[in-house]
């Protein structure tokens, strides 16, 4: 799954535009194109190993001559067709809310994540996370994000972390379940705007806005993230590639004895992240698969 920008609300009728991409990879530069219509996006793989499928929902019939140059120019970096645009108005209907009641609560190892929608409280002794499905990616339901919250429901068994990053946030439900789990200052980052905002409204609904800090930030470089490490542990629920890319910058925002839990790999892809870690110095603690993607736990040195 590739990271959603905030889904449109209420106003013009809703279109949708569909491609097809042959590989995650070439996925991932799509979407990015089709940032530039300024709504929603997905991306998932429609089987294992299969092509995937890069969806943008988009408020308006919207005008897509602009993105058929930066589609042609990633079609050709990887050597590939230009993928053929499907492009319909979907029905008048409250897409958020039908979105929303299509997700039930779900307990995922100490944590119990639900959407505004629920009126019950959390059962006792668990950590309730109020995310709300379709705003950005991160809402409990994708094995990348059950993985991570598994393995921080693991960590903290062996105690207290009290310097946490959360790299590539999303909805901010990692760094939410940090900041409620230990009541220590998180920071949360993500390249996107978009979802930025919507971590910062889910913190205020989580009542954790004093711990999290929401910031947009292109990987480890902000001064925000230096100035706030070294810390003991960090999340990176992204994909493959920027994964195995940034794991050196990872790796020296990393505390003696810290913790790093990574996903957004595929089973097929940890070697190659799971290399590029162990370079950068770290060691691997163990790996939580999940519905064929594989959440990776590292820790470094004292």
């Amino acid at each position: 799954m590739i990271p959603t920008s905030t889904w449109p609300k209420g106003g013009a009728p809703l279109w949708r535009v569909l491609l097809e991409a042959p590989d995650e990879f070439s996925a991932e530069g799509f979407a990015q194109v089709l940032e530039a219509l300024g709504g929603a996006i997905s991306a998932f793989e429609t089987s294992p190993q299969g092509p995937w499928k890069v969806e943008s929902f988009v408020q308006g019939k919207p005008d897509l001559a602009p993105v058929e140059g930066g589609l042609a120019l990633i079609a050709l970096q990887f050597g590939i067709d230009q993928p053929e645009i499907v492009l319909e108005q979907l029905p008048d209907v409250d897409w958020v809310r039908e979105n929303q009641e299509s997700f039930p609560p779900l307990r995922i190892g100490r944590y119990f994540v639900y959407g505004s929608h629920i009126a019950e409280a959390p059962p006792a002794g668990t950590i309730g996370l109020e995310i709300d499905a379709a705003s950005a990616f991160g809402t409990g339901e994708h094995a990348t994000t059950a993985g991570c919250l598994l393995a921080l429901s693991r960590l903290a068994r062996r105690g207290k972390r009290r310097r946490v990053l959360d790299m590539g946030s999303g909805t901010g439900i990692l760094a939410i379940a940090a900041a409620k789990t230990w009541h220590v200052p998180v920071l949360a980052c993500d390249i996107d705007r978009n979802s930025v905002r919507v971590a910062a409204e889910n913190m205020v609904a989580n009542g954790v806005q004093h711990l999290v800090t929401s910031r947009e930030s292109d990987g480890y470089h902000a001064q925000v993230v230096r100035a706030r490490g070294p810390y003991d542990l960090i999340f990176a629920n992204i994909l493959a590639r920027p994964l195995a890319k940034m794991a050196p910058d990872l790796a020296r925002n990393l505390a003696p004895g810290g913790v790093a839990i990574l996903s957004g790999l595929l089973a097929g892809q940890e070697t190659y992240v799971a290399a590029a870690h162990r370079n950068a110095g770290l060691t691997f603690m163990g790996r939580l698969p999940r519905a064929g993607w594989h959440t990776l736990v590292f820790e470094k040195a004292r």
